[in-house]
């Protein structure tokens, strides 16, 4: 029964992503005579859906494969990444699966006051925000400050500083994010590196560890050399280092993670 309330769960806040039309993350901006009902702030929009199995977890079960809904958006006035994991542990009497997500928002100053706020390499200075959920005492609220940056070779390159203001678990402090996206040409297709770190520390929690949480995939696009450049079908793996995990340290089950997983995502 919990594990098809949570499916219900996942089903229903994909749908609620999914509402607007699925452009490509590289199209251009929706126009007033598009002929589409998205709403016009929308500039553009991704939907992407992964499969990953592997090992070595630590805390939760060794073995796990997950179903990963995500979705990125470019709005008049910032832009927003969300994703939603459903996890199944594979190796344990206990719960046999979680589910967890964010949804992060981010206000551009420069799109909303349309002024460059660009020094050197900073290109936007933005409100980042955001909310994590999902079961267990995991909801916090993340608000502060973000900054784009424009380095040499990478596709986009954000730094975001928040404070943790958790509203069921002891995680109070600040949490440092930096996101990233690199592109590398490879014969006739392309490999994708991309991912995030969260470094939280300064806790104001005795109970809850400074942790260090580092996570990029490596993929190839796969689709583009068996079909075309708008086939995104991407194959490889995902690499998840986690330091004192959860806030955690010192336990007889280990709390420092390095796990590797087979990756398969698809963007729609």
């Amino acid at each position: 029964m919990k594990t098809l309330q949570r499916l219900i769960q996942t089903s229903t806040l994909v749908s609620m992503l999914t509402l607007a039309p699925n452009l490509q993350a590289e199209e251009a901006p929706l126009q007033e005579d598009s002929g589409s009902w998205a709403p016009q702030w929308i500039q553009w929009q991704d939907f992407s859906l992964s499969y990953l199995y592997g090992g070595k977890y630590r805390v939760d079960a060794e073995d796990q494969q997950t179903v990963t809904f995500e979705h990125v958006s470019a709005w008049s006035f910032g832009d927003s990444f969300t994703f939603i994991d459903y996890l199944d542990y594979l190796d344990t009497d206990g719960e046999e699966s979680a589910f967890y997500g964010e949804f992060s928002p981010r206000f551009s100053f420069g799109k909303i006051t349309d002024r460059e706020w660009s020094l050197g390499p900073v290109q936007d200075v933005l409100v980042a925000t955001t909310y994590e959920f999902g079961e267990g005492d995991v909801e916090s609220l993340l608000y502060g400050i973000g900054i784009d940056l424009d380095l040499p070779g990478f596709d986009y390159f954000h730094l975001n500083l928040y404070y943790r203001d958790p509203q069921n678990n002891n995680s109070r402090g600040w949490q440092l994010t930096p996101c990233f996206g690199y592109t590398l040409p490879f014969g006739q297709s392309e490999i994708i590196i991309d991912g995030y770190i969260d470094y939280v520390f300064a806790s104001e929690n005795s109970g809850y560890e400074e942790n260090l949480h580092i996570n990029p995939q490596i993929k190839y696009n796969l689709g583009k050399l068996l079909w075309n450049e708008s086939q995104r079908l991407y194959v490889g793996v995902e690499y998840d280092y986690w330091s004192n995990k959860y806030g955690l340290k010192d336990l007889p089950i280990g709390t420092d993670q390095s796990a590797c997983s087979f990756l398969l995502k698809y963007h729609f």
